[in-house]
């Protein structure tokens, strides 16, 4: 048995869990204007105020016409035209079609349109090919949404999907809640800031700048307060400011038992902390629980493992924080491995892979090669984490394994 694979490990499945079981959304709301409103959490459901399309209009560029009025014969004369924004507003008799563009409004009486590949013109006489059904060809009123109907539910974050669907119905300002404000530090005496040297012992500060750039992928606001080093009068001064000015604290290191660790003894002053060790790898050092009005996740200080627990576990937590109910995990999928996966039963493994869809159509997955916790440069090459179930061994090429496709917030 190795040093990870201690007896008595909290299932990652037990851990999300507990978090979600205790954390409660926030509920302040403020109105914004529409084109800042992406990434955002809608705060109320936003019904429709009008009907999409307000008015029939004609789905092709072609001709409309009353569809009684070629029941005898398959020729009409032409009595005006219709364009978007400029529709026909005149009378049209009996034998008489109106020329329409895609989009324009359908003169009164209409109730078709032929699409001008199927006509003969010759001036303002024009000969029909086909006769069609009422209806062909025509969008009528509120064919993609009525008026009152619900376009975007409460607890829905506004993506690229939604921006031009509530533009398209004249809403200028949404009802929005607020987002989570996340504080961030690393500790460790070892970090150095990028752009300085480093000396003997001493590496770059990496942990930040994913942690960062996955908050805010996570559509969270956040304060980064840097590095803090393995000082307990700097530690304190730091989760002090840290939790009194953001609903979340995020540390990456100092949450082992190493004698450099301080963080769990001035958390214990300052919160109320569950250190967990979880059956996870990588990631198994990993602590929540709260620190004066403030959430606190502490993460590994290692990589990758910080980069997985906040992927795993912080993010459907803020998910939850931000009132994010339509939030779902990253999908999973069945994939054929066509590698070899190390692995030692006793915690649940995220292991980087590269999936793929062979000639067969079957999805199949490699590794990235080194699956070392501090081994970045695979998490770079990855497009899906392998996770191997908590009591399975190695994994030969050619057995399943189910597979976890990264969502948008790794790109």
């Amino acid at each position: 048995m190795g040093c990870c694979d201690t007896p008595g490990l909290m299932p990652v499945e037990t851990a999300l869990e507990k978090i979600l079981d205790q954390v409660t959304a926030l509920e302040t709301k403020s109105t914004i204007a529409l084109p800042d409103a992406m990434g955002h959490v809608i705060a109320d459901d936003i019904r429709s105020p009008i009907n999409v399309p307000p008015f029939a209009n004609s789905a092709m560029d072609g001709y409309a016409v009353r569809t009684a009025d070629l029941v005898d014969t398959d020729t009409l004369t032409l009595a005006g035209k219709s364009f978007a924004g400029i529709p026909f507003d005149g009378e049209w008799q009996a034998g008489q079609c109106i020329r329409i563009m895609t989009g324009a409004q359908m003169p009164e009486g209409a109730d078709a349109v032929i699409m001008q590949e199927e006509t003969e013109v010759d001036g303002d006489t024009i000969r029909f090919l086909i006769k069609p059904p009422a209806n062909d060809n025509v969008r009528p009123i509120g064919d993609d949404v009525r008026l009152n109907d619900v376009v975007v539910a409460k607890g829905s974050r506004v993506t690229a999907r939604e921006m031009p669907l509530l533009a398209s119905l004249g809403i200028a300002t949404v009802s929005v809640l607020v987002r989570p404000k996340v504080a961030f530090f690393s500790t460790g005496d070892e970090l150095r800031p990028l752009g300085e040297p480093l000396e003997a012992g001493q590496i770059y500060d990496s942990n930040r700048y994913g942690i960062r750039a996955l908050l805010e992928k996570f559509g969270c606001d956040v304060l980064d307060l840097g590095i803090i080093p393995d000082s307990p009068e700097q530690l304190r001064a730091a989760f002090h400011k840290a939790s009194t000015e953001a609903d979340v604290v995020v540390t990456s290191g100092g949450v082992s038992v190493g004698e450099a660790d301080y963080t769990k003894d001035i958390l214990d002053e300052q919160g109320e902390i569950g250190f967990w060790k979880i059956a996870m790898k990588p990631g198994k050092p990993f602590a929540f629980g709260t620190i004066n009005n403030a959430w606190f996740c502490g993460l590994p200080g290692n990589p990758v493992s910080a980069m997985l627990t906040l992927y795993q576990l912080v993010q459907p937590m803020l998910a939850k924080l931000a009132g994010h109910t339509q939030y779902q995990a990253p999908q999973r999928l069945t994939a054929k491995a066509s590698t070899m996966f190390k692995k030692r039963p006793g915690r649940t493994d995220f292991q980087r892979g590269i999936y793929s869809i062979n000639a067969s159509g079957q999805v199949e997955v490699a590794t990235t090669g080194n699956q070392g916790s501090g081994a970045f440069n695979s998490m770079h090459h990855a497009n899906c984490f392998v996770v191997l179930e908590q009591e399975r061994g190695r994994v030969q090429a050619g057995e399943d394994v189910t597979i976890e496709l990264f969502n948008h917030t790794m790109y």
